[in-house]
């Protein structure tokens, strides 16, 4: 049976995969301007192993290459990132409900973003004041919400929003004292976005995304333990504070790569791990890898949908929060929030 159970959940990586591969192809294609299967595949090919297919023009080398491939795949990694962060927080808080945008971490690294923008001598730490703030809003989410060896949901959920809030309001005192330059790039990348993605950030984004996603890929039976809460993670030779730390620290690391570089993008951290472990369970070892594939091929559609919906672009976090808001519902209505 566990062995059945185990083809069951390999299927389901393998064919979101798949899936993947082809959410991402089409989105290639599709556009204001709709490129055939062929030149696509043709610039593509060229691009990556100097091979020409077809001859295609100039225009449409651009368009596929220059502006839909690196928003696409930093669409990719921002899913993969967001994802893992969920499912990291729902199992080391034991909590089914929180992610990143709820805990406040969002908005912590918003405002150590927003920081970059308006003060230029900033600039070169953006992504590290990003990573400070975000650890500081998680922190004091925790703290505040910490009981007597007890974090209730509620109160871990609200202290989130407080904090959340709070940074929300530091950003808004940024937004009054910015020029207008300032203040429309920071109004654009508050409501989350692909537009301004290079090559640059893919890279960079990407190898921080992968090498956070290997890892806690190779410690997800720790993350198995540590779920099961503290007592039993002792007894069974897991040091839980030093793993917490590593866990928490890694998916606020990604989170704040992803908020600093494509702005805020919220409740993916709290759909996508719950559709995964609709999926496979809660094991995550096989739960890290689903939610990665499925949060990575749900961002991208969302773009896609982001720009075609209407002639001038919607920010992508505008669709996520409209489909994102109405689960959080469900989520708290059905079998009061206990989802695993």
């Amino acid at each position: 049976m566990i062995f059945k159970n185990n083809i069951r959940k390999k299927f389901f990586i393998y064919f979101l995969l798949i899936l993947l591969f082809i959410t991402v192809s089409i989105s290639l294609m599709i556009g204001s301007y709709t490129v055939s299967f062929v030149d696509t595949l043709s610039i593509v090919i060229n691009k990556l192993f100097s091979l020409t297919l077809s001859n295609y023009s100039d225009t449409y080398e651009v368009i596929v290459w220059d502006i839909r491939a690196p928003r696409i795949l930093m669409a990719v990694f921002t899913g993969i990132a967001l994802s893992i962060a969920g499912v990291i927080y729902q199992s080391i808080f034991r909590n089914p409900i929180v992610e990143p945008y709820i805990l406040g971490v969002s908005s912590g690294a918003a405002f150590g973003a927003s920081l970059g923008i308006v003060y230029p001598f900033f600039s070169v730490g953006v992504k590290l004041f990003a990573f400070i703030f975000a650890m500081l809003s998680l922190i004091i989410s925790y703290s505040l919400a910490y009981r007597r060896d007890k974090t209730p949901i509620i109160s871990l959920v609200l202290s989130g929003i407080i904090i959340g809030s709070i940074f929300t309001a530091l950003v808004s005192i940024l937004k009054y004292v910015s020029d207008d330059t300032q203040l429309r790039e920071i109004v654009f990348w508050m409501m989350g976005g692909m537009y301004y993605s290079s090559w640059n950030d893919v890279l960079v984004n990407g190898i921080a995304v992968m090498t956070i996603f290997l890892l806690m890929w190779i410690l997800s039976w720790k993350l198995n333990i540590l779920s099961m809460g503290d007592e039993t993670a002792k007894s069974l030779g897991i040091h839980p504070e030093l793993y917490k730390a590593i866990f928490i620290t890694s998916a606020t690391f990604i989170t704040a790569m992803i908020v600093s570089t494509v702005g805020i993008i919220a409740w993916v951290g709290l759909m996508i791990p719950h559709m995964a472990r609709m999926l496979v369970g809660a094991d995550n070892r096989y739960l890290l890898p689903t939610a990665s594939l499925l949060g990575a091929v749900y961002i991208v559609i969302c773009d896609t949908l982001a720009r075609m919906v209407i002639e001038s672009e919607i920010p992508i976090g505008i669709i996520t929060s409209i489909i994102g808001a109405p689960f959080l519902l469900w989520l708290l209505r059905s079998r009061s929030g206990k989802v695993y």
